[in-house]
C-alpha cells in the first residue's frame, strides 16, 4: 500500500484512504480556525456556520438540513442570531406557516470578521503560489459535488 505523508515527493500517488484522512485533518483544523474566530465575536460554530448558511433566504427546516441538525435545534440558533441583529426571520410569502431566516447588514459584517480572524486558514492558503491555488480549487471544484447528497 502506498503512503504518504503530505509532502508530494514520494512519486507513488496516495490512497484513497489517505487522501480522506488528509481531508479530514485539513476540515477539522479549518474548522477550528472558524470556530476560534467565531467565538471571538461571541458566537458558537454553529452559529456562526448559520449566518453562512443564510446569505441567501432560507427557509427553517432547510437550514436545519445544512447545519445537519434537527430543527428544533435551529430554533434556539436563529433566536440568538435574531436577538444580536445578525438575523431575521419572517413567514414565507406563499405559507405562513414556513419561517425563512435572512441575513442582515449586521450579520454579513460579523461574518467578514469572523472570516479575517481566521489566522491559520489566511496563512495556510497564502503560502500557495498562484498555480497551487489554482490547482486546489479545481480539485475542490471536482470532488466536492462528488461528496455533496
Amino acid at each position: 500500500m502506498a503512503s504518504n505523508t503530505g509532502t508530494g515527493t514520494t512519486g507513488t500517488a496516495p490512497s484513497t484512504t489517505d487522501l480522506m484522512e488528509q481531508i479530514a485533518a485539513v476540515g477539522a483544523a479549518y474548522f477550528q480556525d472558524f470556530a476560534v474566530a467565531a467565538a471571538r465575536h461571541g458566537l458558537s460554530s454553529s452559529q456562526a456556520k448559520a449566518l453562512k448558511a443564510v446569505l441567501e433566504p432560507v427557509p427553517m427546516r432547510a437550514l436545519a438540513g445544512r447545519l445537519g441538525c434537527d430543527a428544533s435545534n435551529v430554533t434556539g440558533i436563529v433566536d440568538r442570531l435574531e436577538a444580536l441583529g445578525y438575523a431575521h426571520r419572517e413567514a414565507a410569502a406563499a405559507d405562513r406557516r414556513v419561517k425563512i431566516v435572512t441575513i442582515t447588514d449586521q450579520g454579513r459584517d460579523v461574518l467578514d470578521r469572523i472570516r479575517a480572524d481566521m489566522t491559520r486558514a489566511h496563512a495556510a492558503f497564502d503560502s500557495l503560489d498562484p498555480d497551487q491555488r489554482a490547482a486546489l480549487s479545481g480539485l475542490c471544484d471536482q470532488v466536492l459535488p462528488l461528496l455533496r447528497p
